[in-house]
């Protein structure tokens, strides 16, 4: 069985960065490094398919080394993501050692892990998750890992520390200010965005030295909304679809820059712009 396992995980870390379509020479190792099914409930696990739950059979690890969705707490519909969807992008945003890194969303802590092993040496991840009993588990499950500290807690009403990477797990509407004035020059954050029921794409933003926030959309990606940043409709004025959220060129601080003609959505402190921010 341990062997059989070995094997897997080793396959299973193979297609994760393949996925990742980074360059990367660390990342096959790490995904192989940290075991998934060390971040999950006790098993059975319930994976997600076809928009249920499927209960596995037993508790064989053996059935989460997959690209599949597995539930963390079916009642609230938290779940431990699909791997490949986080390797392509851990591959977009690019962890590199020495980061200060941010996660917004930890759940149980698997993919908090990955990133504390890439930001190793010298780099340090600060978790945040809303839920208690999820914040506990990650606490307990990450204190074999350096350099990583979780704070139970709502990620859009604190000042963040100021990062490198901000890896949000939650559907945001639009991301706080305070998460993009805690990116340095250079810094990313992803994240799932949702400016419409209809839309669900995730965004990569990077400060750029000028003081903007270069956009680039990713793909589509649906997650639970991120508690206090999805629910202010009052925010836009007309909700984009998806062309036009896909059209998204970068993003700007209101109290840096008014929206101009270029504003695809635009929000109290925060607006969309089809334009590059070089």
């Amino acid at each position: 069985m341990s062997a059989n396992l070995d094997e897997l995980r080793a396959s299973h870390a193979k297609r994760m960065a393949a996925a990742s379509n980074s360059t990367d020479p660390r990342l096959e190792r790490v995904f192989e490094l940290v075991p998934r099914h060390a971040f999950l409930p006790a098993g059975p696990w319930k994976i997600m398919a076809n928009g249920r739950y499927d209960e596995t059979p037993d508790d064989d690890p053996s059935h989460v080394y997959q690209n599949n969705v597995i539930a963390l707490d079916t009642a609230k519909g938290i779940n431990n993501g699909e791997p490949f969807l986080h390797a392509a992008w851990i591959g977009a945003t690019n962890p590199r050692p020495g980061d200060r890194i941010c996660h917004i969303g930890a759940g149980y802590g698997y993919y908090t892990a990955i990133l504390s092993v890439l930001a190793s040496p010298g780099g340090s991840v600060e978790a945040f998750e809303v839920d208690a009993g999820l914040a506990n588990a990650a606490r307990q499950n990450l204190e074999p890992y350096e350099g990583v500290r979780v704070t139970h807690g709502d990620a859009t009403v604190v000042d963040l520390p100021p990062a490198d990477l901000i890896y949000v797990n939650a559907g945001v509407l639009a991301p706080p200010q305070s998460w993009l004035k805690a990116l340095r020059p250079g810094g990313r954050l992803i994240f799932p965005w949702r400016p419409a029921d209809s839309v669900g794409l995730a965004m990569l933003i990077t400060r750029t030295e000028g003081g903007g926030f270069d956009a680039r959309p990713l793909m589509t990606a649906w997650f639970i909304p991120c508690v206090g940043g999805a629910s202010t409709n009052d925010f836009f004025a007309t909700a984009p679809d998806s062309d036009a959220a896909r059209s998204v060129r970068s993003v700007w601080l209101t109290s840096e820059r008014a929206p101009d003609e270029t504003a695809v959505v635009k929000y109290k402190h925060v607006w969309f712009s089809s334009e590059s921010a070089a």
